[in-house]
């Protein structure tokens, strides 16, 4: 049960109703998330924002989506765990790969080193030195690539935080997808 209610989109009003709105004209189904962010205008407005900003990242989706499953393990937020695992499939993540990715790793060292990255900036940033740096450029990552790390964990805390705070869980026949199917 949600600890923070998810707005019914027939009863939003003011700049939530206008928020919710934007999202159904651009084709989307607010889901229970965008819903319990309503309540609070501002947030869900920043959360928007930060969302379409960080679609324009320069990284490939596939690393993004690993990043993401980093974040979500990390923070236990099992409702972004289904979406990111049905995500980076549906972008051809193996599974094995996408368990890697919950782990903080991958087969790929370039890879490997920016979800690792993406964690250590989740979990202790003031650690990070000229070192750790360095090494994701030794992989080919750019300054600009490296920064976006530091935007797209920001969203992934910021979604993630939200939905254990207002107690929105993933059903359970969802979490069976978690699970890599057989030989998968």
């Amino acid at each position: 049960m949600a600890r923070i209610d998810p707005i019914p989109m027939e009863e939003a009003e003011g700049k939530a109703q206008d928020l919710l709105d934007e999202l159904v004209q651009r084709g989307g189904e607010p889901g229970p998330m965008v819903r319990a962010m309503a309540n609070a205008p501002a947030l869900l407005r920043g959360y928007l924002d930060l969302t379409r900003a960080m679609k324009r990242s320069h990284l490939d989706r596939r690393i993004v989506e690993r990043i993401n499953l980093a974040v979500h393990e990390w923070l236990r937020c099992d409702y972004c765990l289904v979406a990111h695992t049905r995500a980076a499939r549906q972008l051809m993540v193996p599974d094995s790969e996408i368990q890697l990715a919950r782990q903080g790793t991958s087969s790929d060292p370039a890879i490997a080193a920016i979800v690792a990255f993406a964690q250590q900036v989740l979990a202790a940033p003031a650690e990070i030195g000229d070192a750790d740096i360095e090494r994701l450029r030794a992989h080919g990552y750019r300054d600009e690539q490296i920064a976006e790390v530091a935007g797209l964990v920001g969203l992934q805390l910021l979604t993630g935080g939200f939905n254990l705070i207002a107690g929105i869980h993933a059903p359970g026949e969802a979490l069976a997808e978690l699970t890599p199917p057989s030989g998968g």
